[in-house]
């Protein structure tokens, strides 16, 4: 995905004189290209994210469109407070691109995790949140950013994704996309584990269950049509993402049935990461694979609860 970033971002900024790029002092290579066309409209800020974030700020308030690119759990762990006062409470046009999301870095310890970033950005007023499953995906959702009037984070993968449609997507914010019609059951994958969402497809339907499934890059806003239209249709909805439980987008889905009167809805499955500090070593399979979200692991979950709910 970052290689896709940084050939969009270049696209993009040919055509809009406002997008400026900032760096926390990483994918310097990457954005040469970038460097060498738009050299007054690149900032290495350093290992500073938080003053990375209110240097962000400003630029906005003078009508650029400023980008701000680190790992995941840097430009947004590491500077709460900015995000929510610099760029929230003014409203500002900034974009955070957080590479790296989910268990990306999980070879590189706890500090690299990105999987509290969705649940605690969702929070704040204003604040938009965007979770792409693949380039492409990324490439409409980075489209859609730098266009959307107030602060937008779009967390992304690392490498080596899966494409999971095929050219740019018809991205909307606070809207899902379909990647496969199904009968029988609803699943909504959030960002890059959607790859072991269509292998645990491949496996359900092997047991005769037919699967609908939405790439939901949304968090925040939902797509509440969609989910309206999910929950009084299947008897199950399955919500799978590589983020904590708490707070995480099946935690947003869950608000939102609690809060919406549906007298018909389906059985709600949330499927995430636990809620514990993960600090073995490990690519990001092992990491998912010992967390519980590897395809086979996610298709395990879903039958059972498949053969609950039909008693």
């Amino acid at each position: 995905m970052r290689n896709a970033f940084a050939d969009e971002i270049g696209k993009l900024a040919t055509d809009d004189k406002d997008i400026v790029l900032l760096s926390g002092d990483i994918g310097n290579r990457l954005f040469d290209k970038f460097q060498q066309k738009f050299s007054q409209r690149f900032v290495n800020c350093g290992v500073a994210e938080a003053n990375m974030t209110g240097v962000a700020a400003g630029l906005a308030m003078t009508g650029l469109k400023p980008v701000t690119y680190s790992i995941a759990a840097f430009n947004t762990h590491r500077c709460l407070e900015q995000i929510r006062v610099d760029l929230c409470y003014h409203n500002l046009p900034v974009t955070i691109i957080g590479v790296g999301g989910g268990l990306s870095y999980a070879g590189l310890g706890y500090t690299h995790h990105a999987s509290e970033d969705l649940g605690a950005l969702r929070l704040f007023p204003n604040m938009t949140v965007l979770c792409p499953c693949d380039a492409n995906e990324l490439r409409g959702a980075l489209r859609a950013a730098v266009t959307h009037h107030g602060p937008v984070y779009i967390r992304m993968g690392k490498k080596g994704e899966p494409d999971i449609h095929h050219g740019v997507p018809d991205f909307a914010i606070g809207k899902g996309l379909k990647v496969k019609e199904g009968d029988d059951i609803c699943i909504l994958g959030v960002g890059s584990i959607l790859s072991e969402v269509l292998k645990a497809d491949t496996l359900l339907t092997e047991q005769g269950i037919s699967s609908s499934i939405y790439s939901f890059p949304s968090v925040k806003p939902l797509d509440e049509e969609l989910l309206q239209k999910v929950f009084n249709r299947f008897p199950l909805v399955v919500s799978v993402e590589e983020h904590t439980r708490l707070g995480g987008t099946g935690a947003a889905i869950a608000e939102w049935l609690v809060d919406t009167y549906l007298s018909n809805a389906g059985a709600f499955l949330r499927l995430a990461l636990p809620d514990k500090v993960f600090n073995e070593g490990g690519d990001q399979y092992y990491a998912r694979e010992s967390l519980g979200l590897t395809g086979k692991q996610i298709f395990d979950k879903i039958l059972a609860k498949v053969k609950i709910i039909s008693k």
